[in-house]
């Protein structure tokens, strides 16, 4: 059976967490672009990591089967 090719998009973006749930940068996990506007609290906030939603598991487990 051949393997499943792992779209490298997804594999840069998601981590598994240690019991297995998928862990994603949050929306402007970078943040260097137009902060004027953005308060420092929001801009805290994006440094953070967050779950992936239990709903959107399944689509990117087929994504990137081996992350």
């Amino acid at each position: 059976m051949p393997k499943i090719k792992t779209r490298k998009a997804v594999s840069k973006r998601v981590r598994r967490t240690g019991s297995g749930k998928l862990k994603r940068m949050r929306e402007f996990s970078g943040c260097h672009h137009i902060r004027e506007k953005k308060s420092p609290k929001r801009t805290r906030k994006f440094r953070k990591t967050a779950l992936v939603h239990k709903t959107d598991e399944h689509r990117i487990t087929t994504l990137a089967p081996y992350v």
